[in-house]
């Protein structure tokens, strides 16, 4: 055999080595706890055959604690580049058969090459997580590569899609990647993230609590809102990951695709033109309302289980991706609160600046009352979705179904807020407050002296409900530009969708903006 034949067999030899990771018992291991490894996790999530691997054979540098006695090729992460539906992704996969996916300063600079690669390109970039954390051997080395990797999260923000799936333990300093990226998705029985362990919490608080308890899929996603998705296999996370890029463009410069749909522009739908009850108290399903106006009724919704009282999510309207933030009557009368409006704000601030136009469906009786929201910031949280609905320079199409109220009229998406087109069905009552508490504040004294005060307050009240629950009293001020039949809706927002496709707004030159925090 000749030289060059047997540096190929080497070669080989070495590439089936690294892609044992940690070796076949490790593997078994990570298959009997019901994950997957990094690189069959790759193979799913990635398109057949696409995926181009980048420093096979990077290893530690460590000689600390016998360390240099210890090396693996690839040194726990796999890096590299590869395709989605035929589009430029870059992903990195940890890899817990290998020092328990623990993080050297190597490993994090295979990361940050991918990065710095996919900034380069202007590609997605997805994250794979299953890490025990930073490799304690290597001290502040390891810190410093984790604080490469958030410099780089930082600087993508806003510039490409960042997605991140924790499939494993994520703790310590390691789980700050995840919260400066865009999306993150969690395994419900195998995942955890938090930034102290049971132990150290137990030693300090003196309280005990799990894994799960302390920092699993359920408490992220419903309590904490640090996890978008909360999934029940890692193969429905890398679904949910292939699904939402479909809604997403390769970065902040270009579009998000679009695509065939046998559904009709002017498909109407009849149950809207009664979907609203009679009592303005008694709810109705605004999940019905989105179902029935977005293409093929496909909705995939964020943060479904936190702040329920809010829905944000990505639909299509003829082929097109667009935002959608609405106000769920079902859950608290749909008003805003701290979780709410901060739910909202961040997904906003997302379609905004990835070019993805807003659709707002709004019915809000105003803002959640109380000592826990006021010591809580509402205030300051309330400003956050004002905030984010003002800077946005998207399309933005507002629809009031009903109420809307006070302060939170302002908020979601008014005109005044640059709303681009904002329509109400006829059932829409826009005014300060809702009719009871207006006359307190209106007749206050002459309800005091009156003969019969609640036949005083009933026709008080008709009077204020004749004034203003109905769209015209906002139309007449052209706050609201049509009043349309609901079951016409869809055809009503596509239109003004494909008008406002060349729409092109700037706001004022600066360094960056100082939102409310």
């Amino acid at each position: 055999m000749s030289q060059q034949l047997e540096q190929v067999k080497a070669l080989i030899q070495l590439r089936e080595k690294a892609r044992l990771g940690g070796g076949q018992k490790r593997i078994d291991s990570q298959h009997s706890k019901g994950k997957f490894t990094a690189r069959e996790r790759i193979a799913m999530l990635l398109d057949e055959g696409s995926f181009e691997e980048f420093d096979m054979f990077v290893t530690h540098r460590c000689t600390n604690f016998g360390m240099e006695k210890d090396t693996f090729l690839g040194d726990g992460v796999v890096t590299g580049y590869g395709t989605i539906d035929g589009r430029l992704v870059y992903v990195f996969a940890q890899d817990f058969t290998v020092f328990g996916g623990s993080l050297s300063e190597s490993f994090a600079m295979k990361i940050c090459k991918i990065m710095d690669q996919a900034m380069k390109m202007g590609a997605p970039v997805i994250g794979l997580n299953d890490s025990g954390g930073a490799r304690i051997q290597e001290g502040v080395n390891a810190l410093a590569g984790y604080a490469e990797i958030f410099q780089r999260n930082i600087l993508a923000s806003g510039v490409i899609p960042q997605i991140s799936a924790i499939f494993g333990p994520c703790a310590g300093g390691a789980v700050y990647s995840p919260a400066l990226t865009d999306f993150n998705i969690m395994t419900k029985g195998t995942s955890y993230m938090f930034l102290t362990g049971p132990k150290v919490v137990k030693t300090v608080t003196g309280e005990d609590v799990t894994q799960e308890q302390l920092g699993g899929a359920s408490v992220h996603a419903s309590k904490s809102g640090v996890a978008h998705f909360a999934v029940n296999s890692e193969e429905e996370g890398i679904h949910i990951i292939r699904d939402l890029l479909s809604f997403l463009p390769q970065n902040n410069l270009e579009e998000a695709p679009v695509f065939q749909t046998e559904d009709p522009i002017d498909r109407l739908d009849d149950s809207l033109n009664e979907i609203i009850p009679d009592s303005p108290n008694k709810p109705y399903d605004m999940y019905e309302v989105i179902g029935a106006i977005v293409d093929d009724g496909k909705f995939l919704e964020v943060h479904k289980d936190y702040a329920t009282n809010i829905i944000v999510g990505f639909a299509r309207f003829n082929g097109s991706s667009v935002g959608i933030v609405a106000n769920q009557p079902k859950v608290l009368a749909g008003v805003l609160d701290n979780n709410a409006s901060r739910k909202a704000a961040r997904f906003v601030r997302f379609c905004d600046a990835f070019n993805i136009p807003l659709v707002t469906l709004v019915d809000v009786p105003g803002f959640l009352p109380g000592t826990q929201q006021e010591y809580g910031g509402i205030i300051l949280h309330g400003a956050k979705l004002l905030y984010a609905y003002g800077e946005a320079t998207v399309p933005k199409v507002t629809v009031t179904l009903r109420k809307s109220y006070g302060g939170a009229y302002c908020v979601m998406s008014s005109k005044h807020l640059r709303g681009d087109i904002n329509y109400a069905w006829p059932s829409a009552e826009i005014a300060v407050m809702g009719p009871s508490g207006a006359i307190e504040v209106l007749y206050g004294k002459e309800m005091a002296s009156a003969e019969n005060p609640a036949e005083f307050a009933t026709q008080k009240e008709k009077e204020y409900r004749d004034a203003f629950a109905n769209p015209y009293n906002a139309a007449r001020y052209g706050y609201i530009d049509d009043v349309i039949e609901p079951r016409n809706t869809r055809f009503r927002i596509i239109r003004s969708l494909q008008q406002l496709t060349t729409k092109k707004l700037t706001n004022p030159a600066k360094k960056h903006d100082n939102l409310p925090l």
